[in-house]
């Protein structure tokens, strides 16, 4: 029998939800407010949490990072319950490593659902670790077994312009594109925004350092309507420290990114406007699509912000490199013509 810790300050729904899980055969532990459900949490050490967001001394929120920073507690699947409905409380929910969040008034099947979903996930996730290692020692023989593993998880889906997470916030998640791009940006001292990384379909990203304590280096946003499979960094930790093999790929990977944002940077000190501007439809050409004469779909500032630069800038450049023949410009669309050419601009 798996146990449950529900956290909820409202005493009609406390005991009917604490009812109606014990009639599907949970055993429950209850808590009135989240500083008894910190409390519980750490000496009962249960199999998953639901948890309220409105609560007085501590709301849900302060329970997760807190439950986030003990290391009995950091892996146990975190469901929100709450009555706040509104899209920013959702994602400030799921930014903070919650698992899943339901809104009051929620349907029976719709929480034993999603109860049932993270409690197999853990299961499986735990297979992979530790039930099914083959001879050699480890399950996953590269980076492409590390995205069947990935494409295992549950989707998340994002629309344009929706940020997936924020700079200097808790490092929750690693990611796995399967559709859409996703720009990695930070912002500059006069608050100009620099696109560092241009992440496609089958790409990864996010943090992945050991430390449970950091932080995400850049803001991620998806550029387009974006879906991408998600694991905890606590999870994603454990399939590194399994697989040594992987760990190795996947930081050869990285370093590989951030060489190229050196290079992007020297460019942007050092580099002519055009040189910049022409070396920026060619990384999108390359990270965006695979076929050189393919259109480019991409907003101008995304542009100016991977060439470092202001958009009017950026925008007299295409002017040029069209009178020129380098490109061809319909609306937002761009299409090299030239593509050696752009490579040879000073």
């Amino acid at each position: 029998m798996k146990k449950l810790l529900l956290i909820e300050d409202d005493v009609t729904v406390r005991e009917n939800t604490a009812e109606l899980l014990e009639l599907s055969n949970y055993d429950v532990i209850t808590a009135s407010n989240g500083k008894l459900g910190i409390e519980t949490a750490k000496k009962e050490v249960p199999d998953i949490i639901i948890c309220d967001i409105m609560m007085p001394e501590i709301d849900g929120y302060g329970v997760l990072e807190a439950l986030s920073k003990n290391p009995s507690t950091l892996n146990i699947p975190f469901i929100f319950l709450s009555a706040k409905t509104e899209h920013k409380d959702i994602r400030k929910g799921m930014d903070l490593g919650a698992d899943d969040y339901l809104t009051k008034p929620f349907e029976e099947e719709e929480l034993l659902s999603a109860i049932e979903s993270r409690l197999a996930k853990v299961a499986i996730l735990k297979s992979y670790i530790k039930d099914e290692t083959p001879e050699d020692g480890e399950k996953l023989k590269d980076l492409n077994d590390l995205r069947e593993l990935f494409s295992k998880q549950e989707l998340q889906y994002f629309k344009k312009g929706e940020t997936i997470y924020e700079k200097d916030k808790h490092a929750n998640y690693f990611y796995l594109v399967k559709r859409g791009i996703v720009k990695a940006h930070r912002l500059d001292n006069q608050g100009k925004e620099l696109i560092t990384e241009l992440y496609k379909e089958d790409d990864f990203f996010g943090n992945h350092a050991n430390d449970p304590q950091s932080s995400y280096e850049d803001y991620a946003t998806a550029m387009e309507e974006t879906q991408l499979y998600t694991v905890s960094r606590e999870e994603f930790q454990k399939i590194l420290a399994g697989n040594p093999k992987i760990t190795m790929q996947l930081v050869e990977v990285l370093n590989n990114n951030l060489s190229e944002l050196k290079n992007q940077l020297m460019d942007m000190a050092y580099g002519s406007v055009r040189k910049k501007t022409a070396n920026t439809i060619l990384l999108f050409a390359e990270r965006i699509e695979k076929h050189p004469l393919k259109s480019i779909r991409i907003s101008r500032a995304d542009l100016a912000g991977v060439a470092g630069m202001a958009p009017e800038s950026l925008i007299r450049t295409l002017s040029e490199f069209k009178k020129e023949g380098l490109i061809e410009i319909e609306g937002r669309n761009i299409k090299l013509l030239d593509s050696q050419a752009l490579k040879m601009v000073k």
